[in-house]
């Protein structure tokens, strides 16, 4: 239960470990805090500030009319369908408005106060006023800069180019420039404030400007299926941005009116003409009665019979509605096929057929918005293309449904004109005289009726016009939203400059980490091995000097090496047999088996009571030698002794005693068997039996036999000699080794290929040594 518990315990992750991959490079992060908090404050600095101008308005659309006019409801003008809230919204932030709104602002044209870091935009306060003699047409679509300099109160300094020279020019002096004349007049309220400075005058076009504010200006309804609309837009100048959405306003209200007061013009318009046409008729009917009675002598009549009478008066008089219907959409269907190409059409005029009507209104809400559309652009603007194909076709659709219209009034027509035939037959038994003044009485009362009607449509039609309101309530007359911009917002730009630099040092190191496929320490090493032992590390040396060693030596490669040779004389004494045969060895060159090997037989031989021999058994590519002579050494005898391992093995003339060296240092004295010369065939040679003589002799004859050998993935030489072995060390260096390579050895002891094999962390940084950081008394 015991050892479960341990297991489970060893599974949980370290996070004292995985915090301390982060504390131990604080420095970055407090470099990391500082810089940010410099950047926030420099970008704070010298970054323009933004601030929000706000509106609200409220769409009344036609409730604006008078209550008058409240049953009047025949007027189409005055009767048409609410407009949608998405449909105001689109039509407040139409193009044409903004471009509107720049050129009678003068948006186009920007005075800009030159900083060394930051500039500014002078709006109301410019000491300068700049007037254009070209025409306005080719200033609007003209982009130009033009650089001043305020030198006195009379003249200033003027050039087209930043990088040419400055023309003194007197203030009201026509100037030539690529835009033509120029006059610049001071404005003397704020000449005295920017004496000495420097200007930018940019000009760009109306349209691109205009685009640009559109872009930036927010119409949203106040909450949903509401009315109401708010309205804001953001500038570094905030009552610029003031300015702006006032003459939007002003604007949307004024194009709504005019285009109510269109239609009721050109309605009033065709009115008038019917009234003319009508009274004409009417005149000829009075005279013809006059004439009549004047000419047969007549004063007053009876009727024969009443009945008859009513009813032929009845199927007369819907005869006479049926006639009068069919006269005027006679005349309708005339005036689309004489009308202008594209002019408004008059609205409802008494017709039944309530497509016509609704198709006649949308005929004249197309033809406002395309009258609007082409102040700002022309005829081949593919909306105005489209809207002239869509007008086209209504107008078909409208001369269609009246030609429908037309044939169907006069089937009726024909069919009452029968049926008061038959009526008629019975009046006209009476005499001739009355009968044909009835008829001359009828046609004077239908004449009579369609006057008066016209009459009250026109002055409908002149009541709406005068009557004309804006669209729109202005509920919050623009307004500055705050004092404080909504943009660089100190606290934010702060925070997230902290943030950042949080996150910045942390994903190093995270992205790092990841990355690295290295052993960094014991305690990394010890993750991957398993069961393994690992004897200890030693520290990363700096100094060449260093890399050995010496007597009463306290540094942290000292006492490391003790540990190590603590722990592997714990290992040895294990048994009773003499295992005294350690074999150091790595995967590649370069990891330090040799550092690890010397260092480690001067330990064993000098500083603790022993006696240790150093074989270097690396004969391919032989370190030993080097190692020794880039320190400092007495040697009793010379280091370039030629005789060495392969002598030996070679040579049977030789003994241990001729190969051996002693090896006197500043720490103690040991016995070296160097690795003599290179052979030309290593892999035989360390097959001899030679081989197990010269360990037997050194085993009885020495406390420590320490074998520098090759490194194991390269050749094969190690573990040719691994039989011999009583303990094997395996050389990792940290930040060089990949953990990929440490399958091998492990591989290795699972197939009986190496015995008692344990691990030495070489070159282990300080931040890093131990199981969490900087143990031992040097520190």
């Amino acid at each position: 239960m015991e050892d479960n518990l341990t297991g489970r315990l060893s599974d949980l992750p370290d996070y004292r470990d995985i915090l301390s991959k982060y504390t131990r490079h604080w420095l970055w992060f407090v470099i990391a805090i500082v810089a940010a908090l410099a950047s926030a404050g420099l970008y704070i600095r010298y970054t323009n500030p933004t601030y929000e101008a706000k509106a609200k308005i409220r769409i009344i659309g036609d409730e604006n009319s008078s209550s008058e006019l409240s049953v009047m409801k025949d007027i189409d003008f005055l009767a048409g369908d609410e407009s949608k809230v998405e449909d105001e919204i689109e039509d407040v932030n139409a193009r044409s408005n903004f471009i509107e709104v720049v050129e009678n602002l003068r948006l186009n044209i920007k005075v800009i106060a030159l900083g060394k870091i930051k500039d500014r935009e002078l709006y109301t306060n410019s000491p300068i006023q700049i007037s254009f003699i070209s025409p306005d047409s080719l200033i609007g679509n003209s982009r130009a800069d033009f650089y001043i300099n305020l030198t006195s109160d009379a003249a200033i300094s003027f050039k087209e180019m930043e990088d040419e020279p400055y023309e003194i020019v007197e203030f009201g002096k026509n100037m030539m420039t690529s835009l033509g004349e120029v006059v610049i007049t001071p404005n003397l309220a704020f000449l005295k404030k920017h004496r000495g400075g420097d200007l930018k005058i940019e000009v760009r076009p109306v349209v691109q400007v205009a685009e640009t504010y559109r872009e930036k200006t927010v119409i949203k309804p106040a909450f949903k299926q509401s009315k109401v609309l708010d309205l804001s837009l953001n500038d570094p100048v905030q009552e610029k941005a003031v300015h702006i959405l006032s003459e939007l306003i002003q604007i949307y209200n004024q194009n709504a009116v005019k285009d109510r007061r269109e239609i009721a013009d050109r309605t009033s318009t065709f009115i008038e003409e019917r009234i003319e046409f009508i009274y004409g008729n009417l005149t000829n009917v009075d005279q013809t009665e006059e004439n009549f009675r004047t000419s047969r002598g007549l004063t007053d009549m009876e009727s024969e019979a009443n009945i008859n009478l009513n009813v032929g008066a009845a199927t007369q008089q819907q005869l006479n509605n049926t006639r009068t219907e069919l006269n005027i959409a006679e005349s309708m269907r005339d005036i689309i096929k004489s009308d202008g190409e594209y002019d408004l059409l008059p609205a409802n005029i008494g017709l039944s057929d309530a497509t016509i009507s609704s198709t006649t209104a949308k005929y004249n809400q197309l033809i406002s918005e395309r009258n609007r559309l082409l102040k700002s652009s022309n005829e081949k603007n593919p909306i105005i293309v489209n809207l002239n194909q869509e007008l086209n076709g209504l107008k078909r659709i409208m001369e269609s449904s009246l030609n429908g219209m037309i044939k169907n009034l006069d089937l009726q027509v024909a069919g009452l004109s029968k049926q008061q035939s038959r009526v008629n037959y019975k009046i006209y038994s009476a005499p001739k005289n009355q009968r044909a003044l009835r008829d001359i009485t009828r046609k004077q009362q239908t004449t009579e009726q369609l006057y008066l009607y016209l009459l009250t449509s026109r002055e409908q039609a002149q009541i709406a016009f005068a009557s004309s309101k804006p669209i729109s309530k202005v509920i919050d007359k623009p307004y500055a939203a705050s004092e404080l911009p909504i943009s660089p917002k100190k606290p934010i730009v702060f925070l997230g400059s902290l943030l950042l630099a949080f996150i910045i040092p942390f994903s190093v190191i995270f992205i790092r980490d990841i990355l690295d496929n290295k052993v960094k320490s014991r305690l990394s090493l010890e993750k991957i091995i398993g069961e393994i032992p690992v004897l200890g590390e030693l520290p990363k040396i700096k100094k060449a000097a260093d890399r050995i060693v010496k007597k009463d030596d306290r540094s942290a490669l000292a006492e490391s090496l003790r540990i190590i040779s603590t722990n592997l004389d714990y290992i040895l004494n294990q048994g009773d047999v003499k295992n005294n045969v350690i074999f150091v060895t790595s995967s590649v060159p370069g990891e330090g088996k040799t550092f690890v090997s010397s260092n480690l037989a001067l330990i064993l031989g000098g500083a603790i009571s022993g006696k240790a021999c150093l074989i270097g058994a690396d004969i391919r590519n032989p370190q030993i030698d080097t190692f020794f002579s880039t320190n400092e050494t007495k040697n009793s005898k010379t280091q370039k002794n030629t005789l060495g391992l392969t002598d030996f093995l070679s040579n049977s003339k030789w003994t241990v005693k001729d190969v051996t060296t002693a090896m006197k240092t500043n720490s103690g004295s040991i016995d070296v068997i160097h690795s003599g010369k290179i052979p030309p065939n290593p892999a035989e040679l360390l097959k001899s039996p030679r081989v197990k003589e010269l360990l037997d002799i050194v085993r009885d004859e020495y406390d420590y036999v320490i074998v520098d050998t090759a490194p194991i993935m390269l050749v094969s030489d190690t573990l040719r000699l691994s039989e011999f072995a009583d303990h094997t060390i395996y050389v990792a260096k940290a930040g060089s080794t990949e953990t990929k390579l440490l399958e091998y050895p492990i591989r290795l002891v699972k197939e009986k290929k190496l015995k008692n094999l344990s691990f030495v962390v070489n070159n282990v940084k300080a931040t890093n040594l131990g199981y969490y950081g900087k143990y031992g008394y040097g520190y």
